[in-house]
């Protein structure tokens, strides 16, 4: 057993993201590890995961995230929906990959889904003042199963 000796949930998660990416042979941008490292920090917050509804508690499934990103009134809207479709496939596919294996919708669904939510994310954000954060989703289109994998 490691004792684990960060001072910071986020510190926490860089040194286990670098070591992954080094160990699994991945290469990331600063900027796509950094997103990575804000994108685990956020999610280990269940209220940051989860949605609020009256049953409590619920995991929105994909393709509704994806509706919301088709049918969203403003491109802001559409955009933060495929920002989100992106998060969480990314995180539940490198952090429960296993147990997906076990389930009608598996891992590759996660991955299609979340690779081509950044990939049009992207797109989109080309050109605009968010170029750099339109390298870092491509980024994550591209290498989506490779992230998935130093996540898991």
């Amino acid at each position: 057993m490691t004792l684990i000796t960060n001072t910071s949930l986020a510190e926490y998660f860089q040194d286990s993201l670098h070591s992954a990416l080094a160990n699994q042979q991945v290469a990331a941008s600063d900027e796509t590890a950094c997103y990575i490292v804000n994108l685990l920090t956020d999610y280990a917050r269940a209220e940051n995961l989860y949605d609020r509804t009256p049953d409590g508690p619920v995991l929105r499934p994909l393709a509704l995230l994806y509706a919301q990103a088709v049918e969203g009134p403003t491109a802001d809207a559409r955009n933060q929906a495929l920002r989100r479709l992106g998060d969480i496939a990314l995180f539940i596919a490198g952090l429960f990959s296993e147990s997906l294996n076990r389930k009608v919708v598996d891992v590759d669904y996660y991955i299609s889904m979340g690779g081509g939510a950044y990939g049009h994310l992207s797109d989109v954000l080309r050109g605009t003042f968010s170029h750099d954060l339109s390298e870092v989703y491509a980024e994550l289109a591209s290498k989506f199963t490779d992230f998935v994998d130093v996540l898991a």
